[in-house]
């Protein structure tokens, strides 16, 4: 995969992204499962990682870190997403009573502290904010950033999950830019096409990244209504395209200039994903497939 620029000021990545959120709901675990993930996307030339301080219970970062510390691939050949903002009660971490935000500027150091510390590394390329407290101290939370970008131990500031107006806020803070915004996309959720996310995204020179690109596998064996009528059109151009309906899902994307975030353990799965790179998607299929994602009541509104 050749390597893109994220956005006009930040670092080069891979086209697709994998990301572990998902890593403690597939029931996979330990240092080997891990280690095989990894090795896998860099095989088919994915070198960018999402991670965050919450994913698979608190303990993949560490996973990851011991991964690199194997130095079966040298730690500048790969980018580091990870980020902060989540608190959930875990059995890993006893003291978080309730699920709750925490942006604050104490939270967001000692985060990236323990994240340099079990990622095994000196700095991390794009570090987020994963949703904005709405008690944070902005000014404070922004300094916090910007200290830590010039101390060298973040290369790139990011945030997950913010709507316009929120990117927008804490933008206004910063004397830096923000090089990403993390956004949910799909066939089955296209609302940052509706609400502004995508086109403020765009306005900014960057470029969206797309959680949930298969909607956790809902446009594979999804039985709801929506699943099930865009199951069927994306079956009828998996045969037009010769390829896989995930793989035309996720081309869909890709015609918007959207990065994947993949979160599958599937190798079959990532692989679907890394082939959607070949296909060029007709516009009036595409209109198609974005059509039949909404109701009938907003179908009229697309053109």
């Amino acid at each position: 995969m050749k390597k893109i620029y994220l956005s006009d000021s930040g670092p080069k990545v891979s086209p697709a992204i994998y990301g572990f959120w998902r890593w403690e709901d597939t029931g996979v675990s330990g240092l080997k499962a891990m280690e095989k993930i990894v090795n896998y996307c860099l095989e088919q030339g994915i070198n960018t990682f999402d991670h965050a301080d919450i994913y698979g219970g608190y303990q993949c970062e560490e996973l990851f870190g011991e991964v690199l510390k194997q130095k079966s691939f040298r730690r500048e050949d790969v980018v580091l997403f990870t980020k902060c903002g989540i608190s959930i009660p875990h059995a890993n971490r006893p003291e978080i009573r309730v699920k709750h935000l925490d942006t604050s500027a104490a939270h967001i150091t000692a985060s990236v502290d323990n994240s340099l510390r079990k990622l095994r590394t000196d700095y991390i390329d794009i570090f987020l904010l994963d949703q904005l407290d709405p008690l944070a101290n902005l000014e404070e939370t922004a300094l916090a950033l910007e200290r830590l970008r010039g101390s060298g131990k973040i290369r790139n500031i990011g945030v997950a999950n913010f709507s316009v107006f929120q990117h927008q806020l804490l933008a206004s803070y910063l004397k830096v830019p923000i090089v990403t915004n993390h956004i949910e996309l799909n066939l089955l959720n296209t609302t940052a096409l509706d609400n502004g996310q995508l086109d403020y995204i765009k306005q900014r020179y960057m470029r969206p990244l797309a959680a949930a690109p298969l909607a956790g596998g809902r446009i594979e064996n999804g039985t709801d209504e929506l699943a099930v009528r865009v199951h069927y059109i994306l079956e009828q151009l998996s045969k037009k395209y010769d390829s896989n309906i995930e793989s035309i899902a996720v081309a869909w994307l890709i015609k918007l200039g959207a990065l994947p975030l993949i979160g599958t353990t599937s190798e079959q799965r990532i692989r679907n994903i890394v082939d959607a790179f070949d296909i060029e998607l007709d516009r009036q299929d595409w209109y198609e497939l974005y059509a039949v994602s909404r109701t009938k009541a907003d179908r009229a509104d697309i053109y």
